[in-house]
């Protein structure tokens, strides 16, 4: 009842009072004065009453000076303490003047600050958003140079079947030549009687042995191939990985230990990949060849992306306020307290986000909060939502990343309309900046 009140007042007042902010900049954020028309309102009735009150001692005491002392020298003294009191008050009126022109003077400047300080963040918004156009440039090209991998991966599956057959194809040219230099022997004993029979068994026995070195060469182009397909997909892993362990990196959280949860608790499609085995005939030990190795190790990269993948969208990553915004405060002590989250300041209810799937723990209202949504997410990680203006969500509903869970607003303790975001784990608050610049690259 006392809030409506307020606001009626300054609704009034506005028309000739209009708000007044005072923008200040510091290495932590943006903040600002706010002089609402109730407070311009009382600052101006307080100085007509001092000035009231000047007005009326002063009379007092000229009547009392002139009742008391009748006589013309108590009344040339009167009236020179008057002129003396005069002269005082026009000094003190001047130099109240002068200090209200300093003042006045020192506010444009800031005024002027503040707007080359806005200029500056109107730039800084820009080049964010080209950033974040070139962040998307580089998404589509992680998603071509994937697309590219699985059809590596199809052509050398396609190469590996072709040389399981190789094995079977020397040993029957081994058996091949071997019963050409039989044939041979035989025929060496008989030549003057079957000297055309032996020039058929020299042809067979070339025939073999060209067969032999076109087998060899296909082996060799296989490996060949097989070196160049390994290689892009090695690549591709690697162009895969380098931004998942970024994220990690920048948000200062033990890697083996969320990969280990996450491990634990692994749901993909079809299970963990299974290691190759390829036949291994005509090797009497047994051992895998390299090729093997090689795709077993790469196996073993591909889980690590798909883990790094899980873990990274369990993450609070995306930004909370997808419209245009300011932050105003940053993670860290504030005033002599601990400031446990960041500020972000924009229109009044303006569109406030998920930036994690999980499900919704509260949502209503909280001492100092106001307006507060809280929601779980996997890993033991918290995000709240304060001073909202609206909640979309209700206790117990599961929401996905990005999607709406209320509006901006100024409920709770809040000196004006903004959001204050916050990420927890363990009941420990985490500083979401590192989160959000970790986002910026999966995102």
């Amino acid at each position: 009842m006392k809030q409506r009140l307020s606001d009626k007042v300054n609704a009034r007042l506005e028309r000739h009072l209009p708000e007044q902010r005072l923008f200040l900049k510091s290495d932590e954020g943006t903040r600002f004065v706010r002089m609402r028309p109730s407070t311009q309102a009382g600052i101006l009735a307080g100085g007509a009453v001092l000035l009231g009150w000047t007005v009326i001692v002063t009379s007092f005491f000229l009547i009392g000076a002139i009742t008391s002392n009748s006589s013309r020298e108590q009344t040339a003294r009167a009236q020179l303490a008057y002129e003396n009191r005069l002269e005082a008050l026009s000094t003190e009126r001047d130099s109240r003047t002068r200090e209200a022109e300093q003042a006045l003077e020192r506010f444009y400047t800031a005024l002027a600050e503040v707007s080359k300080m806005q200029e500056q963040l109107l730039d800084a918004e820009q080049r964010t958003r080209e950033l974040e156009t070139g962040i998307e440039v580089i998404q589509q090209t992680l998603r071509r140079t994937v697309a590219e991998r699985d059809e590596a991966r199809r052509e050398r599956a396609t190469a590996v079947a072709q040389l399981e057959n190789a094995p079977e194809a020397a040993a029957l040219a081994e058996r091949l030549h071997a019963d050409a230099a039989a044939t041979a022997a035989a025929l060496s004993e008989v030549l003057d009687a079957t000297a055309l029979q032996r020039d058929e068994a020299v042809v067979v026995a070339e025939g073999a042995d060209a067969e032999i070195d076109r087998m060899e060469a296909m082996a060799e182009v296989v490996a060949e191939r097989n070196d160049r397909i390994f290689g892009r997909l090695e690549e591709a892993v690697e162009v895969s990985l380098d931004p998942l362990r970024k994220v990690f990196e920048r948000s200062g959280i033990s890697t083996d230990a969320i990969l280990e949860q996450v491990r634990r608790g692994y749901s993909g499609r079809g299970g963990p990949l299974e290691s190759v085995t390829i036949s291994t005939r005509g090797n009497p030990e047994g051992v895998p060849d390299l090729d093997t190795q090689r795709a077993n190790r790469l196996l073993g990269k591909l889980e690590e992306v798909d883990l790094y993948r899980i873990a990274a969208e369990s993450l609070p990553l995306a930004h909370p306020v997808p419209g245009p915004h300011r932050r105003t405060s940053g993670f860290g002590p504030r005033w002599g307290r601990m400031h446990s989250g960041i500020d972000f300041a924009g229109p009044r209810g303006s569109e406030i986000r998920a930036t994690a799937a999980g499900v919704v723990t509260h949502a209503g209202w909280q001492s100092g909060y106001g307006k507060l949504v809280k929601i779980e997410h996997p890993l033991g990680f918290e995000t709240r939502f304060a001073h909202l203006n609206s909640i979309n969500v209700s206790v117990g509903q599961r929401v996905s990343r990005g999607q709406r869970i209320g509006g901006m607003g100024t409920t709770g303790r809040s000196t004006g309309v903004h959001l204050h975001y916050e990420i927890r784990r363990g009941g420990r608050a985490l500083n979401p900046t590192t989160f959000l610049n970790a986002g910026q690259d999966v995102f």
